[in-house]
């Protein structure tokens, strides 16, 4: 069975409601697709230093690890906000991405209008730092 984009950001948009946002208000929720069609879910998680504050892409994707995960084993991921506009990744959680999955992976945005956009990760950081830069 295979997992379809608007099932994946389905489930994003449902987790967001999850989100730890006392300060901003602003829910985020992420669904991560792995290779064997797993779904790992995130949250953003604020705190009252915001320096210490986590992504809801980044907590699917550090959870994923965490499980057994590995990199190469991300297929997609869904982001889902309440914004007018297409929520893109963070400039952190891009490069948290470009550490562990392919150029091509899908990434799925929506806006209130649950519409979907889906780029591949190259179109979202097109002179990605990697391994490469070392």
């Amino acid at each position: 069975m295979s997992v379809t984009k608007e099932e994946l950001m389905e489930s994003a948009r449902k987790i967001k409601e999850k989100a730890y946002v006392p300060y901003s208000h602003f829910p985020v929720g992420a669904a991560l697709l792995l290779k064997d069609d797993t779904i790992i879910n995130g949250v953003n998680v604020e705190n009252v230093s915001f320096g210490a504050t986590n992504c809801a892409e980044r907590t699917a994707l550090f959870t994923a690890l965490t499980q057994g995960y590995q990199k190469g084993d991300f297929k997609a991921v869904a982001i889902a906000g309440d914004t007018e506009d297409f929520l893109p990744p963070c400039s952190i959680c891009r490069q948290v991405f470009v550490e562990f999955c392919s150029p091509d992976m899908p990434v799925y945005l929506t806006n209130e209008k649950d519409e979907i956009k889906e780029l591949a990760l190259i179109d979202l950081v097109p002179h990605a730092f990697t391994d490469l830069d070392m």
